[in-house]
């Protein structure tokens, strides 16, 4: 079985190519400006590399929230792409699961995404990445950060950036019941800018 995972709630590209549990290839591509110019490309380089086509993958996992915006929508939208095109199943994933998913001993390890405005997307998971604590938004200052691993790539104090362990993900969710890629939509947990002002001009 090929599996594709694409990443892109950060400023870049993360492809994982897996083929039968081995990690063919992983590839992270910072990426400043036109994300949706450069993934097709990256991703037909990568699975070139493998000896793959797009038409070799049997399933398709993406994050699909939350994180930026931007990202998050071009990483959506390439997956119901490629998905509704090739008939391609699609597995949504959290990206905060995708943070979670590291080797550790701690008990508890929390994925921390940068908000703005002092606040953090977070969830609680465990290290079998069971969720503990649901994703939501909230203010840093009110997460409970006893006994456990910070993992952010947003610079917080006491955060670590940590090696991701895609096939820990993987194993959790190959056996999800894929959805219809039109269903598949961004998590955002929080409205975006442009409907942040709309509500402000309304009240």
């Amino acid at each position: 079985m090929n599996y594709l995972f694409l990443d892109t709630s950060y400023n870049s590209i993360s492809i994982y190519v897996i083929q039968n549990n081995n990690v063919l290839i992983s590839n992270q591509k910072i990426v400043q400006k036109d994300m949706a110019n450069s993934i097709l490309p990256l991703l037909r380089e990568l699975l070139n590399s493998c000896n793959l086509s797009i038409n070799n993958i049997d399933k398709l996992f993406v994050t699909v929230g939350p994180g930026s915006f931007t990202g998050v929508r071009i990483g959506v939208t390439v997956a119901k792409v490629i998905s509704s095109c090739l008939g391609i199943p699609v597995i949504p994933i959290s990206t905060l699961e995708f943070l979670a998913s590291i080797t550790s001993n701690y008990k508890k390890i929390i994925p921390i995404i940068d908000a703005r405005r002092g606040n953090v997307y977070y969830a609680v998971y465990d290290n079998n990445l069971n969720l503990l604590v649901k994703e939501q938004l909230t203010p840093l200052q009110l997460i409970d950060k006893n006994d456990a691993i910070i993992v952010s790539y947003d610079g917080f104090a006491g955060s670590k950036i940590m090696d991701i362990d895609i096939l820990k993900l993987i194993n959790k969710h190959q056996l999800d019941k894929p959805i219809n890629p039109h269903q598949l939509v961004p998590n955002y947990l929080k409205k975006t800018e442009a409907e942040e002002k709309l509500n402000d001009k309304k009240n």
